[in-house]
């Protein structure tokens, strides 16, 4: 029987045994090749917060061939390759609207970067980051990444990251990022005044969603400049001291996310746009995501990886399974 990744409770991942029945019409089945889990919302509620419900599907984006057409289903074949948002199983019956076709050219790695290249591209545009300007991105999960990318698309003159965690910190630099900074030995403000002849970014993207970051972010602002919050904060119990440098600096805070509609640039942006635009500017191959769908493991191993992504942050970026 084909078997899925599910948690059955916080924070226990099992595989499971599970049964598909007929196609229903206007749907195609796949066999999936590759998929990624989410670590931001995902992972949120895999612990436990945010109104989760167990048992629940971990994984976010699967990519494969597709084995079975429903009927009243036109233009698609029996072995096209296409790519879908489900949980991580050997098989999804997707709805054909809701199905993304993957030209020859375009890798899986691409494919399970578009979720995280829809809310960097939001948080890109509603910090209102334009050409010539200082940059800085706090955090470089998968949003993070691709947030340093469509920086230097957009035109930021310098971009500055910021992570604990050091192969992220090498990605970034490997794809465009001009100055890393491990904010657990490094006075991120000063390093970012420093850097920008004391001035300080004009547009900080922050996606880690650590209190602490926003903090730094703040310092490390030029006067009136904007932050553009993507992460999925939680209560704050420290880290973050406005007085210490907000009322003095005016930053802007916006709070960005792709698919809260309407979009802040209604009616001629929407979240579909957002979508059109990231699936076909990664199809053209204009992001480097080899490096930032680390580790690859296969999906026998898959609830044993999904631990070390939850307790162990600093031996992945994106995880990736192979099936």
């Amino acid at each position: 029987m084909p078997k899925e990744l599910v948690a059955i409770a916080v924070r226990q991942p099992v595989l499971r045994d599970y049964e598909d029945g007929p196609v229903p019409d206007g749907h195609v089945r796949v066999k999936v090749d590759f998929g990624a889990p989410k670590r931001g919302t995902e992972l949120t509620m895999y612990r436990g917060s945010r109104g989760a419900g167990f048992p629940m599907g971990l994984g976010n984006m699967c990519i494969g061939k597709i084995i079975e057409i429903g009927k009243g289903v036109e233009g698609f074949s029996i072995g096209e390759r296409v790519a879908g948002y489900g949980h991580l199983k050997e098989t999804h019956t997707w709805g054909a609207g809701g199905v993304y076709r993957m030209n020859d050219r375009m890798t899986w790695k691409e494919a399970v970067c578009f979720d995280p290249a829809q809310f960097a591209l939001s948080g890109i545009r509603d910090g209102q980051l334009r050409i010539g300007d200082y940059t800085a991105v706090f955090g470089l999960g998968a949003i993070g990444q691709m947030a340093v990318q469509m920086a230097k698309i957009a035109g930021a003159s310098f971009v500055a990251v910021v992570d604990p965690i050091a192969i992220r910190r090498e990605v970034a630099l490997k794809t465009g990022a001009d100055l890393a900074l491990d904010p657990t030995t490094q006075d991120v403000g000063a390093e970012l005044k420093k850097a920008t002849g004391g001035k300080g970014v004009d547009v900080a993207i922050e996606t880690s969603g650590i209190y602490e970051a926003l903090d730094q972010a703040i310092s490390g602002l030029a006067w009136g400049g904007n932050i553009a919050y993507l992460a999925w904060s939680k209560e704050c119990k420290g880290g973050l001291d406005f007085g210490k440098h907000a009322h003095l600096m005016i930053p802007n805070i916006i709070f960005a996310r792709a698919c809260s509609d309407p979009n802040r640039d209604h009616p001629r942006w929407d979240f579909g746009r957002i979508c059109d635009i990231c699936w076909k500017w990664l199809a053209e191959g204009r992001f480097q995501c080899e490096d930032i769908v680390y580790p690859v493991e296969p999906f026998a191993k898959s609830a044993e990886a999904y631990e070390d992504m939850d307790y162990h942050p600093e031996n992945s970026i994106k995880l990736g399974v192979e099936f």
